[in-house]
């Protein structure tokens, strides 16, 4: 394991104005508060940051954000806030702005502004696995609650499987699969800039339970994560 010290690291929650499914998602009250606090919450309270930043091309957005802790330096480009921008390419635009200012980071964690369920002691975790190991890419997945080997696809109106050499194999004989939380990425600047891709060479996961994750595409998933959420609030007060 190599450790690195006195690099400089960066927290950058990606919020832009646009939400097509949802409008005003990034700021829309979860439980009561902008659900883009808890983003910025998490990490601010990890202590990991040298700088927590949101990136945004919203005035709202950026006036929510400094009232919860972030740092807002500067404003988004048109270019990186429409439907069709990436995420890599919006943390790169972010990295290069810092540069033109005369400030370099190592190290960035990328949290999306409806997530949640992300903590400060995850992103500690990952922040540290990521210097530990010298990795790329840390990032969170959950496991698929049913063999994906035994998947169907849907043809002419019948349902097929999609690997039917599967179809007599036992669900515990099959390897369990992951899917990408789309909670953050913690990254190597270096890296990024290199391989402009989030899930570059060298990636790492931290495994997280179905409880501690949901995808918020609509107003059911919306109501979803907070019910969740409630439930995990709920769970931390009977323990303590």
């Amino acid at each position: 394991m190599i450790i690195i010290m006195n690099k400089k690291k960066l927290a950058i929650i990606t919020a832009r104005g646009g939400s097509k499914r949802i409008p005003r998602k990034n700021i829309k009250l979860f439980n009561g508060f902008p659900i883009i606090k808890y983003s910025i919450e998490a990490a601010l309270n990890s202590n990991e940051f040298d700088e927590v930043m949101v990136s945004t091309d919203d005035k709202e957005i950026a006036e929510i954000a400094l009232k919860y802790g972030a740092k807002v330096p500067f404003f988004r480009s048109a270019k990186n806030s429409d439907d069709h921008s990436g995420t890599a390419e919006v943390i790169e635009e972010v990295i290069l702005d810092y540069k033109k200012n005369n400030k370099l980071f190592d190290y960035v964690c990328c949290i999306y502004p409806t997530a949640p369920f992300v903590n400060s002691l995850i992103i500690k975790e990952a922040m540290n696995k990521l210097i530990s190991f010298n990795a790329d890419c840390v990032l969170p997945v959950v496991r698929y609650g049913y063999p994906i080997q035994r998947s169907l696809k849907i043809e002419n109106g019948f349902a097929k499987m999609i690997w039917p050499e599967n179809y007599f194999a036992r669900s515990q004989d099959l390897s369990p699969a992951f899917h990408d939380c789309g909670q953050f990425y913690c990254l190597n600047v270096e890296s990024l800039i290199k391989q402009k891709k989030l899930f570059a060479n060298k990636t790492i996961s931290i495994e997280v339970s179905e409880l501690e994750m949901q995808d918020i595409d609509n107003e059911v998933d919306w109501k979803l994560a907070e019910l969740k959420y409630k439930l995990i609030q709920s769970q931390i007060n009977d323990e303590s």
